[in-house]
């Protein structure tokens, strides 16, 4: 006999079942007086079991609709061609990269003038509190929401390159922009961290309990000095990131030993 809780072997016993498809993305779980019936256990130790599923992030529930297994269409970045003007791309690099994975792309987008988070000016390397101009855009793929991207440009760059101030998207994509000017991006550095998400953050990615944000920090840099700091927030349940670095010929070579 399981010396488990009872709630965490229901819980066992459905997360296998999704696992092997028999409830697939999106599908909806038995009622809780039908896994009541299943189970031989009590309402209240089926709904903590279930409780437990989504606060990992497996299910999700809604008020008179029950349970339903949350759908996992992960959209894989490779952050090592994001905006490396090397590569072929129309358009800015997340329009370009979600279409070319076959996937839909739209942004909602807000330009403001702000004082530098503290975060931000130790990056850019400018006082705190300076002016900077955020440029923000909310992503979604297939119009389910996917990241925030959120681009601190410094005051000094700014008045090189007023149009970091239109309140609309910049087509060819600010990277683009800058290099047509001679302010070209020739470095930068990522900086990754997880976390739980704020409030807010959980409202605009519909995020789920359960589910941490993954934090993903870029401070670009010219010859000279840091030009932008871009704070990407993503859902963690649905974005994947990889880097390719060096040689990477033998990847394609040989036979599986």
């Amino acid at each position: 006999m399981s010396k488990q809780p009872k709630y965490q072997q229901v819980a066992e016993a459905l997360r296998r079942e999704i696992d092997k498809g028999t409830y697939g993305p999106g599908s909806r779980l038995p009622s809780e007086a039908e896994l009541a019936t299943r189970f031989n256990a009590s309402r209240n130790t089926i709904r903590s079991g279930l409780n437990l599923l989504v606060s990992q992030g497996l299910i999700s529930s809604s008020q008179g609709l029950g349970y339903e297994v949350r759908k996992h269409e992960v959209f894989e970045l490779n952050a090592s061609r994001f905006e490396n003007l090397n590569f072929p791309q129309s358009g800015d690099a997340y329009s370009t990269d979600v279409t070319s994975a076959g996937r839909h792309p739209h942004q909602t987008f807000r330009v403001e003038v702000k004082a530098t988070p503290e975060y931000i000016a130790e990056r850019l390397k400018v006082e705190p509190g300076a002016r900077s101009v955020l440029r923000f855009c909310h992503r979604f793929v297939d119009e389910v929401p996917w990241s925030t991207q959120a681009t601190h440009y410094p005051d000094w760059l700014v008045r090189e390159a007023p149009r970091l101030t239109d309140p609309s998207d910049i087509a060819e994509g600010t990277t683009r922009y800058l290099a047509s000017l001679g302010i070209e991006q020739v470095g930068y550095a990522d900086e990754i961290a997880s976390r739980m998400p704020t409030p807010e953050e959980a409202r605009l990615l519909d995020i789920g309990s359960g589910v941490p944000v993954l934090l993903w920090t870029r401070t670009g840099y010219s010859t000279e000095r840091p030009i932008r700091c871009t704070v990407t927030t993503m859902r963690g349940d649905l974005n994947r990131m990889n880097y390719e670095i060096g040689d990477l010929a033998a990847r394609g070579q040989g036979e599986v030993l």
